[in-house]
C-alpha cells in the first residue's frame, strides 16, 4: 500500500468517526486532495480566513476582528467567535476553518453538544443583545424572541434544558429556549448558578454590610447561609459550582483599570470555605472579606475572567491586567485548598476554555490583535494556534 492509499484510508476512518468536520460546518476539502497533498504542520496567522471581513473591518474609526467567546468540548474540538463570525478547529487548532459569518456579534456561546448551540449576540457593538440558536453546529442561527433579552449568561446541560442569568434573577427553560420561567432567588441577589435543576447558590449583598452566598437544594423554594463576606459597599459577585466544587468570586471596587476582588473556594459544596484570593488594589480599594488568604494577588495580578471548573477538583481562573498588558490563569488541583497563579502572556483581557486538568484554550486580546492559544501543561505555557493582526495602526 502506497502513501496516498494510506493516506486516503486514514481520512476515511476520521471522517466515520467525525473527528474532521462538525456537523453543519461544509465540507473539508475534498478526499481525492487530501490523499495527495502531504500533511501540512499546524497553520499559523489567520490560516487564511474571513479575509473579507478582516478588510471590512480595517481603517481608523473600525473596530478590527477580535474573539470574545470561546468554547472546546475536547482538546480538538472547539469553536471560536467574536464580531460577526465563528470559526471551529476539528484537529486542536492546526486547522481551522468558517462556521459562520453574518450579522451577529457573539458576547457568549454555549454548546452542550457539537450540533446544539446557543449564543447571546448581539446585530452591532454596543446593540442590544438577543438569544439566538442553531442546530447545525453554528453555521445557521435563529433569533429565538423579538424582543432583546435580560440575560448576561446562559448555561445548557443538554438539548432541552438551560438556564439564563442576570445578576437579579434566574430563568429556566425545557424547551430550547423557547419560552422561560423565572426560578425563585434571595432578595438583592447580584449573581447566582444553578448546576442542576434543583441544586443552586445566589450571592446576596447587604447593603453596608457584605455579602452572602446562599445555598438551595429545593429548586429555589428555600435558601440557606452558606458563607459570610464582610464588606461595606458589596456590588455583585459571581459563583460556579460542579459536583462538590463551588468557587465564588466576590466583586470590590474598580478605579484606574483595576479590580478589587476575593475568590472563596469549597471542596465539599458550601460545608467549609476557604479564601484563596483576597486581591486588594489601589484603585479598587480593599477585597472583600477577612481573615487569611492563600495570595494578596491574583493571576497576572490583574482583575478576575471566567472561572472555569474541571472534573471533581480542579479549577482554572483567568486574570489580566490592561495597565499592565498581561493576561495569565491560576488554578486549584485539590478543590482550592492549594493554588498557583502561573505566568503571563501579552494582552489586556481574556477568556478561557478547559477540557480537562492540563488541556485548555485562551482567547486573548491585545492592542495589535486578537489571538487563541492552547496549553497542554494546565495554563503553565501557552502555544499561538490563531491570531487577527490589527489593521488600523
Amino acid at each position: 500500500m502506497n502513501w496516498a492509499q494510506k493516506m486516503f484510508k486514514t481520512i476515511l476512518v476520521l471522517l466515520s468517526a467525525g473527528l474532521l468536520a462538525f456537523s453543519g460546518w461544509g465540507t473539508v476539502a475534498s478526499t481525492a486532495q487530501a490523499a495527495n497533498a502531504a500533511v501540512p504542520a499546524c497553520g499559523s496567522g489567520d490560516h487564511g480566513l474571513l479575509q473579507g471581513l478582516q478588510d471590512k473591518h480595517s481603517g481608523d474609526g473600525n473596530s478590527p476582528l477580535s474573539f470574545s467567546a470561546i468554547q472546546f468540548l475536547n482538546a480538538d474540538i472547539g469553536r471560536a467567535a467574536g464580531n460577526g463570525f465563528m470559526i471551529g478547529t476539528s484537529d486542536g487548532g492546526c486547522h481551522f476553518q468558517e462556521i459562520y459569518q453574518g450579522q451577529w456579534s457573539f458576547a457568549q456561546m454555549d454548546f452542550p453538544d457539537n450540533v446544539h448551540g446557543w449564543a447571546l449576540a448581539s446585530a452591532g457593538d454596543g446593540q442590544a443583545q438577543y438569544l439566538i440558536r442553531t442546530l447545525d453546529g453554528g453555521s445557521t442561527w435563529k433569533r429565538l424572541t423579538n424582543k432583546a433579552v435580560s440575560f448576561e449568561k446562559i448555561d445548557f446541560m443538554d438539548s432541552k434544558n438551560g438556564f439564563g442569568y442576570n445578576r437579579a434573577s434566574t430563568y429556566y427553560t425545557k424547551d430550547a429556549g423557547l419560552s422561560w420561567s423565572r426560578i425563585p432567588t434571595p432578595a438583592n441577589t447580584r449573581g447566582a448558578y444553578f448546576s442542576s435543576r434543583n441544586t443552586g447558590w445566589a450571592v446576596v449583598i447587604v447593603p453596608g454590610t457584605g455579602y452572602r452566598v446562599m445555598k438551595t437544594a429545593d429548586g429555589g423554594a428555600t435558601w440557606h447561609l452558606s458563607l459570610k463576606a464582610n464588606f461595606t459597599d458589596p456590588e455583585f459577585g459571581q459563583v460556579y459550582a460542579k459536583g462538590n466544587q463551588v468557587y465564588a468570586v466576590l466583586y470590590g471596587g474598580s478605579g484606574m483599570s483595576q479590580t478589587s476582588y476575593s475568590l472563596y473556594a469549597s471542596a465539599n459544596m458550601g460545608g467549609s470555605w476557604n479564601r484563596v484570593i483576597a486581591e486588594e488594589t489601589a484603585g479598587g480599594g480593599p477585597a472583600p472579606g477577612s481573615g487569611s488568604a492563600q495570595f494578596k494577588s491574583g493571576p497576572a495580578s490583574g482583575k478576575p475572567g471566567n472561572l472555569e471548573l474541571v472534573g471533581s477538583n480542579t479549577a482554572f481562573l483567568v486574570g489580566f491586567s490592561p495597565a499592565g498588558e498581561k493576561v495569565a490563569v491560576g488554578r486549584s488541583y485539590n478543590g482550592g485548598k492549594q493554588w498557583t497563579n502561573l505566568p503571563a502572556i501579552v494582552g489586556y483581557e481574556g477568556v478561557i476554555s478547559f477540557t480537562s486538568d492540563k488541556e485548555g484554550w485562551l482567547a486573548a486580546k491585545g492592542y495589535e490583535n486578537s489571538s487563541l492559544y492552547i496549553t497542554e501543561d494546565g495554563g503553565a505555557t501557552w502555544k499561538l494556534r490563531f491570531t487577527f493582526k490589527a489593521t488600523n495602526q
